[in-house]
């Protein structure tokens, strides 16, 4: 019921009544983590080249020893991490530091909503950077490139599902910021980020088995580095996971909204 009833009318047009405060937060959201840095918004693309020399370097000699396009490899896995921990994390405390929330009526999905979007533009430009170096390590692209699309699409709605369930949650319960934050280290671990997944006993493949992120970064390694076609087992593993979130997120978001002033 409360599913159905954001999905009328009445939510659209609520929604494009505060479409305007949604693009002030996204802008927010895409200057605030570079907002006092000399290079300003040059580290969107300085960053994540500057994290694949230094594992391209300590790495490419151990885990990355027989891997096609090591760089890539790296670069690919570090940019959807990175999207998806920043984007979680942000989404995490986004009600409760809405000081706003306090003076006047916004719905309360925005919030979250402009952090994972403000981070996914941020991804996009950073992508940039992925381009360069596919083109300047010689990465032969096929036409699978062009399923690409399917895996950005999916890793954006994880996201923001996962953000909307820990915006909520975070409400009541601040302790999930800490376990949250050790969960993710945890995930970078499990997610084949720099080193390739073949090498970890056949007994612990599940871990990546049940890991959307990793399905999403061995999509587009395929579509990118390998120009093979990914299974629709993996994009419907994760989309699944992705409307799961998404449901949870809204329904636990408009049954306890009122209550958010109480504990905020």
């Amino acid at each position: 019921m409360v599913f159905e009833s954001v999905m009328n009318n009445k939510f659209i047009l609520n929604f494009m009544k505060y479409r305007y405060l949604l693009y002030e937060l996204v802008k927010k959201t895409i200057k605030l983590d570079n907002r006092r840095s000399f290079l300003g918004m040059f580290w969107i693309f300085l960053s994540p080249l500057l994290y694949t020399i230094v594992l391209t370097i300590v790495f490419s000699a151990f885990l990355g020893k027989g891997t096609d396009n090591y760089p890539v490899f790296v670069l690919t896995g570090r940019l959807v991490f990175d999207f998806f921990a920043s984007g979680t994390k942000g989404s995490l405390t986004s009600i409760f530091k809405a000081g706003i929330i306090k003076r006047v009526y916004v719905p309360k999905y925005i919030y979250p909503l402009s952090v994972v979007l403000g981070n996914y533009v941020t991804f996009l430009m950073s992508l940039i950077v992925l381009v360069l170096l596919v083109i300047v390590t010689g990465v032969v692209l096929t036409w699978q490139i062009v399923y690409v699309i399917i895996p950005f699409i999916l890793l954006f709605f994880l996201t923001l599902g996962i953000g909307l369930t820990l915006s909520t949650v975070m409400v009541f319960f601040r302790d999930i910021k800490q376990l949250w934050g050790v969960f993710t280290t945890l995930l970078m671990w499990c997610s084949a980020i720099f080193y390739p997944a073949d090498i970890v006993p056949a007994k612990y493949r599940i871990i990546f088995d049940i890991n959307p992120i990793f399905q999403i970064v061995d999509m587009i390694r395929k579509s990118v580095i390998y120009g093979q076609a990914y299974s629709l087992h993996q994009v419907f593993f994760v989309l699944g996971i992705s409307i799961f979130f998404l449901i949870l997120g809204i329904v636990l978001l408009y049954k306890y909204q009122d209550k958010f002033l109480l504990y905020i």
